[in-house]
């Protein structure tokens, strides 16, 4: 249990950064939606739909493979030599697609239908270029347990986004001297500008985590750590493409004349679950590292178990938190935005779900199965371009909700049947049912107080959680009070 409350105060460290930096990017939101049009919020997120997916592909799955073989080092020289070779190799693929951007952003420009603004992919291809050459140092802080420069540097970038998008939405119109540069035909730049300039601080504020280290390939070893890494690369461009290749179904499956309001319709919704997204997040970035440590198999299989099943009891909890309150959560956007909240419980259920699919990847990455992760993750996406393609015509963003719900099932099915075959973990299946039946039922019967005078209907909400908290802590009997001291003693 000792582990395990180790991993709950690395979950609760990371967190605090997790969630301040992630809550100050995503309280933009209730003021992105009140200055922008749907369509223009729609615009933003087409592009932050591709920032991720390419990411993903640049880093090549070098930050898990740094965790990997880092764990696995037997000398500070040897972690050196793994950090500036995993480095190198980032930075030398995101520096060839950085030429490749400036060389061809116009054509680009006009293939993603945005030929009368071509800075706009200048603009995002700079983002993705420090973004990648900073995945790294980031990763070199999570070994080494550095949380609170992890936790500075990510809190810096956001306040830089954040000041600077307050300045030039309501700030530079204001002043006689800069008005000039406002320019309302192209109000999405401001925030890509404003997301360039929080990049461009992180690797000096990194310089900590590479002090005295430069980039340099080991091409013996980077051929070692690639081939541990390309399925997770190719896994990742999948996963990646499940989370937000709908954004891009609902694009150009849509009436052109209303795709891109909708887009942001849907993305907006889908930023409402910030509490269930931050706490996925937070858990990954402690758990990573944790589980890729050296661990013996029954020790492995106990603390996965455990961590399972506390991690869908917390998911269990915060989806009731949202999904029993939609009235309060819905004032993070837009009224012009609120029309699609009722996909908010479906999109809840696909991030728990997502993060499940996360705690069953753990035994195949530290077992070096990495190979798996292509079954599972390939399958999923067949899922979701199948039915985005088949649903959005016919229902709209409800369809692309619904799509992600069924490749989350899908993934979680086979990546649970094929731990069991090849490396059965003691998953505590009735306990963990009884989490998500207790759950639903407890859903259920806020449906059936819709309709009541809204401080009776707050009222029964408020029973209705206080009711799984107290079923959670019963039944596991937890001793709330020592994991508190825990997570201190760790911070």
């Amino acid at each position: 249990m000792g582990n395990l409350k180790a991993l709950a105060g690395q979950t609760a460290i990371y967190g605090v950064s997790t969630i301040v930096t992630r809550f100050l990017s995503y309280m933009l939101n209730p003021y992105l939606t009140r200055i922008l049009t749907p369509e223009e919020f729609g615009v933003i997120n087409d592009f932050y739909a591709i920032i991720p997916f390419m990411l993903v592909l640049l880093t090549m799955g070098m930050e898990t493979g740094y965790f990997r073989f880092t764990g696995k080092a037997g000398s500070l020289a040897e972690k050196n030599n793994v950090f500036r070779t995993t480095w190198g190799a980032v930075d030398l693929v995101s520096t060839v697609f950085m030429i490749l951007v400036v060389l061809f952003y116009r054509k680009i420009a006009v293939i993603m239908e945005y030929p009368g603004t071509p800075w706009y992919i200048l603009i995002v291809g700079s983002i993705i270029f420090l973004d990648t050459i900073a995945a790294v140092p980031f990763a070199r802080l999570r070994e080494q347990g550095k949380a609170y420069r992890y936790m500075t540097v990510r809190l810096a970038m956001i306040i830089t986004t954040v000041i600077l998008t307050l300045f030039f939405y309501s700030v530079m119109p204001r002043i006689g001297s800069l008005s000039f540069l406002y320019h309302k035909e192209y109000l999405p730049v401001y925030y890509l500008i404003a997301n360039l300039a929080s990049s461009v601080i992180a690797l000096p504020l990194l310089y900590p985590a590479y002090k005295g280290l430069t980039p340099k390939i080991d091409f013996k070893l980077f051929k070692i750590i690639f081939f541990y890494s390309l399925p997770l690369l190719l896994s990742g461009i999948a996963n990646t493409a499940n989370d937000f290749i709908d954004r891009q179904f609902i694009k150009y499956l849509m009436p052109s004349d209303s795709a891109l309001s909708q887009l942001g319709i849907y993305a907006a919704v889908v930023k409402i679950g910030v509490v269930m997204i931050l706490f996925v997040q937070m858990y990954r970035i402690a758990a990573e590292p944790f589980f890729l440590s050296n661990f013996k198999k029954e020790e492995f299989g106990k603390l996965n178990a455990e961590a399972m099943k506390y991690f869908i009891m917390v998911s269990v909890f915060i989806f009731l938190v949202i999904a029993l309150f939609p009235e309060v959560f819905q004032l993070l956007i837009g009224a012009d935005y609120r029309e699609g909240i009722y996909i908010l419980p479906v999109v809840l259920c696909s991030n728990i779900l997502s993060g499940v699919v996360l705690n069953l990847s753990f035994w195949y990455k530290q077992t070096g199965k990495t190979n798996i992760a292509l079954i599972i993750t390939f399958s999923g996406l067949m899922v979701t371009a199948v039915l985005n393609i088949i649903l959005i015509p016919q229902i709209g963003y409800l369809g692309a909700a619904l799509a992600r719900l069924a490749c989350e099932i899908v993934m979680v099915t086979i990546s649970y049947s094929m731990m069991q075959k090849y490396y059965p973990i003691p998953y505590d299946i009735k306990r963990i049912g009884s989490y998500f039946l207790a759950g639903g039922i407890l859903y259920g019967m806020g449906l059936l107080a819709e309709g009541l005078p809204y401080l009776l209907k707050f009222t029964v909400d408020a029973i209705l959680l206080s009711l799984f908290l107290i079923f959670a802590v019963k039944k596991e009997n937890l001793d709330v009070r020592g994991l508190l001291k825990s997570i201190i003693k760790n911070r």
